[in-house]
């Protein structure tokens, strides 16, 4: 099984990237969410999936090892490809994703391209336990998540912006200042919004 691939980088693009490895070119299919966090730079290390199919094998490249082990976990879902799973981690970050199944969001989950209602409680019954074990969450955390980032989302939502849109502008003011006021992050959010 591969594990990784470190080389050099000689073609990237947004779906996939060729890494030369020895005079090899490995050509390895990435989500969005690895691309922003490709350096511009010659040398590259990225964990790897290998899939084999009947008609394929397939490489896929993560930029963490988090990512990758969300991607398996995806995978095991019945009913989530690869391609689904990679467009899951294209739309929302590991972490989202991660959130997203821990804390029972339907809805984000579901707002994933070509993931319907069925599949995304699904994703939510079969994951959850694992997510919770694996990354040493516990229910009680899960669920005490900043109060004034959730005041300031719905806010935004009553004043009309899509909340993918306000979550990402909020979730940026919230890292900058975990500490910030309801109204400091409203203010802040919507002078990027």
């Amino acid at each position: 099984m591969i594990t990784h691939i470190e080389g050099k980088l000689t073609e990237k693009n947004p779906t996939d990237v060729v890494i030369d490895c020895n005079g090899i070119g490995y050509l390895l299919n990435i989500s969005l969410h690895t691309y922003s966090q490709i350096p511009d730079d010659e040398n590259l290390k990225l964990y790897t999936h290998f899939q084999v199919k009947e008609d394929s094998h397939t490489l896929y490249g993560f930029s963490s090892k988090t990512e990758r082990e969300i991607f398996r976990l995806l995978i095991s879902v019945s009913g989530i490809g690869a391609s689904t799973a990679r467009t899951m981690l294209s739309s929302l970050n590991p972490d989202q994703v991660k959130d997203a199944i821990a804390r029972e969001e339907v809805a984000t989950i579901q707002s994933v391209k070509g993931i319907g209602l069925k599949t995304a409680q699904r994703v939510i019954i079969d994951l959850k336990d694992k997510i919770l074990k694996v990354h040493q969450l516990d229910d009680s955390s899960v669920f005490t998540g900043n109060t004034n980032k959730d005041e300031a989302l719905s806010a935004l939502e009553v004043l009309g912006f899509s909340k993918k849109q306000a979550e990402r502008v909020v979730d940026k003011v919230v890292a900058d200042e975990p500490q910030a006021s309801v109204e400091a992050i409203i203010k802040k959010a919507l002078k990027n919004l």
